[in-house]
């Protein structure tokens, strides 16, 4: 599988599993090639910053991307469906808190990025972005 980022692949392979619009066979043969594989449990950790794919692309930048489409409101259901899937196969809970509300949730991202801006190991193009996703959701 040369060009593929195997982290990626056993992502999707899991979220096909998962997915109850996929057939019984397809998921036994995603489970097989997991097997294959020898692809354990890809926990968030496995992405650490800076960590690079074979497309060039930073993979904690593309969770992020994930995680964000799902605030998004001009992603569709569709979209937010699939990026759900994969964050699951990576480990990732992307529920709201039980005991806490969608508005005290955006606080706390909000409140996340805002350390972001503030924190002298966080890079320029990430402190970009943090500056971008404030000014979307107008907390800026």
């Amino acid at each position: 599988m040369s060009g593929h980022d195997q982290t990626r692949v056993a992502a999707g392979l899991k979220a096909a599993i998962h997915n109850p619009n996929v057939s019984e066979e397809a998921k036994e043969r995603a489970q097989e090639r997991l097997e294959t594989m020898g692809a354990a449990h890809v926990h968030p950790s496995s992405h650490p910053v800076g960590t690079v794919d074979t497309t060039g692309h930073e993979a904690n930048r593309v969770i992020g991307g994930y995680k964000a489409a799902l605030h998004n409101p001009h992603t569709s259901e569709e979209a937010k469906r699939h990026a759900k899937e994969i964050l699951e196969a990576d480990g990732y809970t992307v529920e709201t808190p039980e005991g806490v509300s969608e508005t005290e949730h955006q606080m706390r991202v909000n409140a996340g990025y805002k350390a972001a801006l503030h924190n002298p190991n966080v890079s320029e193009q990430a402190k970009v972005h943090a500056r971008e996703y404030l000014r979307e959701h107008n907390a800026l």
